[in-house]
């Protein structure tokens, strides 16, 4: 008769655990169909395949998440410690506010980007010491196609950048076509103090307007020529406006258009550096001068 008591009390200690244990499985089976059909029909939606590796991933963490945190609502229900319950709540919220700080400061990060756009895929943006053409933008990072960085001229270097969220809030950030596709550059070359300096100007602003009067025109920016002194000779700066995109080859056609007319003009000269080296009876120039 007591083996039969102590049966039945164990009965009614078991019960208990079992109406548990089924409850957290029900739970976690009915938490993890929702998130899996919300997966398949985001999956549906997009093409890329970085928008479904990041939906595959945020799925795994809220099932892994959710489980946790239902195992340890569970056990400390059982306990009967709400008190308890309300310190590991606490405790937990408190470790994960530190150890997702950054995440969670990315996807506020994203979030400004979605609404106030301070640049949008396609644009050529300065992020730190970063500079490309955006190609996407994530929860958690923005991909850039990189310019310059192995090579010392705007042309794109092949490497791919991610650049984490959260440092939008840290960096500064240069939105080079905020406004419209042409940015300012210039080609920048010296004459000889010797040289028609009018002549050597109009050279450079003619051939400049030339190759980039249709751009100009658009935004009612005309081609300018400036000049300042330097050590070797006159130092002229021709400033354009030209498609970012365009940019490196409409530099490297003004250049040599430049360069052609100079050569064949007899009142101008291209400045370098030399030595003179001057004695009683003669002067020499160390450096060839063209006649």
């Amino acid at each position: 008769m007591s083996k039969m008591i102590e049966f039945i009390k164990w009965l009614d200690g078991i019960f208990p655990i079992l109406k548990i244990l089924i409850i957290i499985g029900l739970l976690i089976f009915a938490f993890s169909f929702v998130i899996k059909k919300i997966k398949q029909r985001l999956l549906l939606k997009t093409n890329s395949k970085i928008h479904r590796s990041n939906i595959k991933i945020l799925a795994r963490i809220l099932n892994v998440s959710f489980v946790v945190l239902v195992v340890m609502f569970a056990f400390l229900s059982y306990l009967k410690s709400w008190t308890g319950i309300g310190v590991f709540l606490g405790l937990l919220t408190a470790a994960l506010g530190f150890a997702l700080q950054k995440p969670i400061t990315g996807i506020a990060a994203w979030i400004m980007v979605i609404f106030k756009r301070p640049f949008n895929v396609g644009d050529r943006v300065t992020i730190g010491k970063v500079k490309g053409d955006v190609y996407d933008i994530t929860l958690s990072h923005v991909y850039i196609d990189e310019v310059g960085g192995t090579v010392d001229s705007e042309q794109h270097s092949g490497r791919n950048i991610m650049v984490p969220n959260y440092l939008l809030f840290e960096e500064t950030i240069i939105n080079h076509t905020l406004l419209n596709e042409l940015v300012l550059n210039e080609v920048v070359f010296s004459v000889t103090y010797e040289s028609n300096l009018d002549k050597a100007m109009n050279i450079a602003h003619e051939c400049a307007h030339k190759l980039t009067e249709k751009y100009a025109s658009s935004i009612n920016k005309d081609t300018k020529v400036r000049i300042s002194l330097g050590d070797s000779g006159v130092i002229i700066r021709v400033l354009f406006h030209a498609p970012v995109q365009q940019l490196s080859k409409i530099k490297s056609d003004i250049t040599k258009s430049i360069y052609d007319k100079i050569m064949k003009d007899k009142e101008v000269d291209f400045a370098y550096p030399h030595t003179t080296f001057i004695s009683k009876d003669k002067k020499t120039n160390f450096g060839k001068k063209r006649k």
